[in-house]
Order: structure tokens, then sequence, then C-alpha cells
């Protein structure tokens, strides 16, 4: 085509763009704009999903749909160029410049093999069944660059254990996991050879027939993250119980005033994450995660709230530096976060860097959970329902029975870097400042 003549400006390379600073890959979910199709600059070209959230791409500019590079499902690359663009004669030649300078950018360096959707592929039943664990497996030592790979593809230290290792005195190196990975992961569900002489029977287990009903992308991700995390951190759940009814009394005698002079809402989990982010500053080590051998005590302490999706799902959006905010900063941005969870408007940044997780089971009617570490924490906490119960009050004049509004909380945290006597000590003192909670406080 003759661009002179036409009026139209070159074509156009467009790229994935940054999503995040700690995302690095992105599935293409739906493109919204097919070959031959026009669009206007900001019209929504493709979906893409991350392992936070899904996300809208807008068009740079007005033009035309060449070419899609990749199809839906597929696996992209940060930086990778997705779609060939035909700007229109109406678009300006400032906002290609600016499309072209993105697309120059040098994408973050990640650590995956270039065939990234091959990650995906599921290992045959017959692959499972046979796959041997390879003989020269006796090392069972992991370098951090590794553990780093396992982490981001979600590759549990047992499946690790299974891969065919060549590097020196049977290590495992970095070309055999991207190796492994290319080949589909065949050992993925296969059973580990005991050694202490006893093999796992492979069980024919009857499933039961019914509707099949396929996971969702986001369904399958929360599946690898919690079969992860059960894999790296030795679950401990400690529990405890709280007398919530001074700040139980408060709310209800607050709660209009306080939306009246802020114009927010006031639920508990204002009140939740600010108790909470006073007792991780007092114990400064449940706000850590593990990088190999080492500890990272984080500098910042930004709590999660996992939160329901309308498809059913939980995402984790996150409060940042909450142990700087004052109440009403805290139920704003609650709020807020709230409400794209509910409208699916949730940004990748709005997830991102939580250093520790809340989860209100009590939402839901339970009495009490047992929550799974939200990765790479080293704890995450469960809050039950609310409940009025009769019980028994000590006072200088002699014991009383009396209806109080108790809740059981739950604590699991990761045994590797949190014992008993820190964990058990930190979900007291949150107890602690739920029962002291102060009835004269001023909103």
């Amino acid at each position: 085509m003759d661009n002179k003549k036409t009026g139209f400006l070159p074509t156009q390379e467009f790229v994935l763009p940054r999503m995040g600073e700690s995302i690095t890959e992105g599935t293409i979910i739906n493109w919204l704009v097919q070959p031959g199709e026009s669009f206007e600059e900001g019209d929504i070209i493709v979906e893409v999903g991350t392992d936070k959230v899904d996300n809208e791409v807008p068009a740079p500019f007005s033009g035309t749909m060449v070419e899609t590079k990749y199809n839906a499902k597929d696996v992209v690359k940060i930086g990778e160029v997705i779609a060939i663009l035909q700007p229109s004669d109406s678009s300006t030649k400032a906002a290609v410049e600016r499309s072209r300078n993105q697309s120059e950018e040098k994408p973050t360096a990640i650590l995956t093999p270039q065939k990234t959707n091959k990650i995906a592929q599921k290992p045959s039943a017959a692959a499972s069944l046979t796959y041997q664990v390879p003989a020269n497996r006796t090392n069972k030592f992991y370098s951090p660059l590794i553990e780093k790979i396992a982490r981001e593809l979600h590759i549990s230290f047992e499946e690790l254990a299974r891969i065919p290792a060549t590097g020196k005195e049977g290590r495992l190196r970095k070309s055999d996991v991207f190796k492994y990975i290319e080949e589909g992961r065949p050992a993925q569900f296969a059973q580990p050879v005991a050694e202490a002489g006893y093999s796992i029977p492979q069980l024919n287990l009857d499933k039961g027939k019914g509707k099949i009903v396929e996971m969702d992308r986001m369904r399958q991700m929360i599946a690898d993250h919690m079969v992860y995390s059960k894999h790296t951190s030795p679950h401990v759940t400690a529990y405890v119980e709280a007398d919530m009814t001074n700040m139980v009394n408060w709310r209800n005698v607050n709660k209009e005033a306080f939306q009246k002079k802020y114009g927010e809402k006031l639920t508990f989990t204002p009140l939740f994450v600010e108790a909470v982010a006073k007792a991780v500053k007092d114990f400064p080590m449940i706000n850590v995660s593990v990088d190999g051998s080492n500890i990272i005590v984080k500098e910042h302490i930004n709590i999660g709230m996992a939160t329901a999706l309308p498809s059913g799902n939980l995402i984790v959006p996150v409060v940042r530096d909450a142990d700087k905010k004052e109440l009403p900063a805290l139920a704003k941005e609650i709020n807020e976060l709230a409400e794209k969870a509910r409208t699916n408007k949730l940004k990748a940044d709005d997830t991102k860097g939580s250093t520790f997780t809340i989860s209100n089971v009590g939402t839901f009617g339970s009495l009490m959970g047992t929550p799974i570490i939200n990765q790479p924490e080293a704890a995450i906490l469960a809050t039950g329902i609310i409940k009025k119960r009769a019980e028994v009050i000590e006072k200088p004049e002699g014991d009383t029975i009396e209806i109080r509004q108790m809740m059981y909380l739950s604590l699991s945290f990761d045994h590797r870097i949190v014992d008993g006597y820190l964990g058990g000590s930190f979900l007291r003192r949150i107890a602690d400042y739920f029962e002291q909670f102060d009835v004269e406080r001023k909103i």
C-alpha cells in the first residue's frame, strides 16, 4: 500500500505494556478488535490477565488492526509485540511517536523459558504414571536461582526432586528446569518414590459422574498458589477468642455519625486492619518473608484483605502503610478497594506488595477458619463471625454472667521462621487490641 497516497502512517508494532512493577507476563484473554477492524484512540483492543487481576489495554492511537501475533490463552512476556496496527491519517504524529517509544523500551529480564506458553501444558496420565525419579537425584540442594524459578512457576520441591539433573554432583541446573517445562512437566502429578522402600499405590479412585465444569483461568491460578503454599510452608494454626463487645458497641453508636462526617461507611474491616497493623509493629518478625536461607524483614506494613469477586474467586487487594493511616483514611481506602473488587475494576497495583493478610471468614457465617498463607508472607489471620454468648466475667465484687460479643481468631504461620511463641504472642496481642478498644474514642 502506498502510504503517501492514502495518508496512512507506516504500520506500528503494538507491545504488551507494563501492568505493575512485579508483573512479568500476561495471558491473552480476548481480542476485542479483530484483523481488518478499525478502532479509535482509547478503545479497548485486548483483555489481558495476570496473576493478580484482568486488565483492559487501550489503543494508543486511531487506526486499523492489521495482525494479531497471539491467540486467546497464550502467555506473553511484558514488552513482546502482540499485534501490528495501521495508524489512520487522523492519528496525531505525537500519539504514534509515543507508541513507538514504548515499543522500543527494553522489557525487564525474567527467568522463564522463551516458549512460556508451554508452562500451561498438562502431562498425560500415562506420563505421570510411568515417570520415575531419576537415579542421580540424591542431591536435594537447590540454588537461590532454582528456588526463584520454582516460586515463579509454582513448582513444588517434590516436583523439583523428580527433574533429571545434569549439574556437577547431581545438582539441578536452570537449563534442566527449562527443558523439563518445555517437555510439558511430565512429573507434575507423578507419585514420588519413597526412600524407605515403600511406594504409594496407584489407586483407581471412582470420581463419580456428573456435569464437567472447567476451571476458569483465575481458579487455576488460585489452585496453583494454594498447592504451592502448602508445599512450601509448614503450616501451623493457632486460635484465640476475643471479646469484641467494646468495639461492637462503639461502632453501633458511631457508624452513622462517622458516615455523615467522612462520607464513608464504617465496617469492621478498617478497625481490624488498624489493630493488626499495631500488632505487626509490636512483632516485626511476623512481617517477613523467606529468600533461600535469608529472612527479609519488611520495611512497610501492607495489609492484604482477602476479598470475594463476583465470580466467586478470591483476590487480595492491599492497604499500603496501614500503620501510618488514621481510621477515616483506612475506611475510605478499604471501601474503594472493596467496590473495585465488586465491579472487577482492580488494577495490578491494587493487589501487589502485601506483607500480611487478613481473611474475614465470618462474612460467610463461619465460626473460625484455617487459612492458607498468602505467599511469600509468613502468616495470615482469619477472623470468624461475631456471636453473642453468655460469658463469665470476673469482677472484684465477684463473678457475673453477661451477654458478650465473642469472636474466634485463627493465625496460620510458616513454622520455618515463626515459632509457637512468636505466633501465639502475636495472635494474643491482636485479641488484646480488639478487647481493649476505647469506647470513649472520638470519631
